[in-house]
């Protein structure tokens, strides 16, 4: 159980409630979303949210939480699938690329609610992306790269461009997020040939 949540109940309401945040955070960003909101999408008294969070930035962990655990399970999956470091990459950046654009909310809040938006929770925040961020990071220290390459920025701006898709990607659009990753693994690749 997470630091944010409480002991549940026989007739715990939790998974509507972090579904309905992590929406509500995606639709209306994080400040403009309040407790209130929360607990009528839900179907709840005010009160009764506060049962399993104290703070509205304990929701927010929460939702981060479980968009971390829901992008990470898909980049293990698909990367315990190949042995090659480009291979294991480009299937990193696919999966985190359809977990981002398909997966929905909760993927969402933790792209676009910045720790610094939200003081009070930043150092919780930033270390569920950190250690998210550590398997790129791993996936990256293993490529065949000349020895000069800065391997922060190569992660970093991979990450970036896959993160920035969602605010161009067209569901029918002509490129998949599939399409669209292993073409950025393509280009990365390409660049580190002489």
């Amino acid at each position: 159980m997470s630091e944010t949540q409480r002991l549940p109940r026989s007739d715990n309401r939790l998974k509507l409630v972090l579904d309905e945040a992590a929406r509500l955070f995606r639709e209306k960003g994080y400040a403009a979303t309040s407790m209130r909101d929360i607990a009528a999408a839900a179907g709840m008294l005010p009160g009764s949210l506060y049962y399993h969070f104290t703070a509205k930035e304990d929701l927010l962990v929460a939702v981060y939480e479980e968009g971390v655990r829901l992008i990470t399970e898909k980049v293990q999956a698909a990367v315990a699938r190949h042995e090659r470091p480009w291979e294991r990459l480009e299937a990193a950046a696919v999966a985190h690329l359809e977990a981002l654009l398909k997966t929905g909310d909760y993927a969402l809040v933790v792209i676009r609610v910045l720790p610094r938006d939200v003081p009070g929770a930043a150092a919780r925040l930033l270390r569920l992306r950190d250690r998210y961020e550590r398997l790129f990071a791993e996936l990256v220290a293993a490529l065949p790269l000349p020895a000069e390459t800065d391997r922060d920025a190569l992660r970093l701006m991979l990450l970036g461009s896959l993160n920035w898709s969602q605010h161009w990607f067209r569901e029918d659009g002509r490129a998949t997020p599939r399409a669209i990753a292993r073409s950025y693994i393509r280009l990365l690749r390409e660049a580190q040939k002489p």
